[in-house]
């Protein structure tokens, strides 16, 4: 077999950021964005990764959302960084030019990996987890917070078929941060999305970076309780407790509060001063979020197996507000919050 041809199905902050380490490593690599400006930058200029530490200016191949369809050749791998709420009709665009025997991976938060098996088939998936600060507020260019050598990922299958060939994507994503390969890729997934569920959409209410969001003692409790619900209802569906983050199987065990230890272990390990979530990023941008996804998720499972979950209950009510345009998100909405948590 020769070089894998790969594409990055999503080239927003944290897309060009894996398509640029990928293509710098010199791997065939084409990008696929949807943001018109974005690709004539990236054309024009290359993409421009800015790190704490360096600041990497990477050509790029890259294409229109709408030239795909002009696309002859078909991909070995295709890595997906849409959102989550785009995974279906992305998968359906895609899946033509996918090979046979190819895989698309959903490098994405939130459950995804089933919704793309859907379109492509079980045989074409596997799991992943990400783990990447980045920012993107021009196009042509990215703030990612966190490089290469403080990102995680995770990869795995879920279905036999493609048992043995996780270190085919794994041997990709290693250019641009950390793997483990892991036979239970939909259970660690599901830990992602109970760190998520208290820090993505949470902290974006506030209109604050993570940190400074987390630094506010009721904000704290109430990020922690979010998680924990999304813990809870999780065993209750069947998904073992697994390591994220890079962490071993005794310090998660070890952990007085496992909710604590991981928003802990986020905020000091993945998190610069000044990084605002991905959720916030697209408020600003007068985009949609992914809260349904997300927290949305744990309150959706967490009925069909009895949980209560008032927290994340609450910030999907939040949420919806400022995406109606009744809120906007202010340190204020704390108050709404916690009101709605005891409502």
């Amino acid at each position: 077999m020769g070089e894998p041809k790969i594409a990055v199905l999503g080239a927003g902050a944290n897309g060009a950021s894996v398509g640029a380490d990928l293509t710098a490593a010199g791997l065939d690599v084409t990008l696929i964005e949807q943001w018109p400006e974005h690709v004539e930058a990236m054309r024009r200029d290359g993409i421009r990764i800015e790190m704490p530490d360096r600041t990497l200016v990477q050509e790029v191949r890259v294409l229109h959302l709408c030239e795909v369809a002009t696309l002859r050749q078909r991909f070995d791998v295709v890595l997906m960084l849409m959102k989550a709420y785009d995974s279906r009709w992305a998968a359906h665009l895609i899946e033509p030019y996918l090979q046979p025997d190819g895989l698309l991976v959903g490098v994405q938060n939130g459950m995804t990996a089933e919704t793309i098996a859907e379109v492509v088939g079980p045989h074409r998936t596997l799991g992943c987890v990400i783990e990447i600060s980045s920012m993107m507020w021009e196009p042509g260019i990215v703030e990612r917070n966190s490089p290469p050598d403080r990102s995680w990922f995770a990869v795995g299958s879920f279905h036999d078929s493609t048992r043995g060939r996780e270190e085919e994507v794994a041997s990709l994503l290693r250019h641009s941060g950390a793997v483990e390969i892991t036979d239970e890729i939909l259970a660690a997934k599901w830990m992602k999305l109970v760190s998520n569920s208290g820090t993505l959409v949470t902290t974006a209410i506030l209109g604050l970076p993570m940190l400074e969001a987390a630094a506010i003692p009721e904000m704290r409790r109430l990020m922690i309780r979010s998680s924990d619900e999304a813990l809870r209802v999780g065993q209750a569906a069947g998904f073992p407790v697994l390591p994220i983050f890079g962490l071993t199987p005794e310090q998660m065990s070890a952990a007085p509060c496992l909710a604590e230890f991981l928003l802990d272990t986020l905020l000091e390990g993945f998190v610069l001063p000044e990084t605002k979530t991905t959720v916030l990023q697209d408020w600003m941008k007068g985009r949609r979020s992914e809260v349904d996804d997300i927290n949305g998720n744990v309150v959706r499972l967490g009925a069909a197996h009895g949980i209560p979950t008032p927290v994340n209950r609450a910030v999907v009510e939040v949420a919806h507000r400022i995406e109606a345009g009744e809120l906007s998100p202010l340190p204020d909405n704390l108050e709404i919050l916690l009101a709605a948590v005891d409502g």
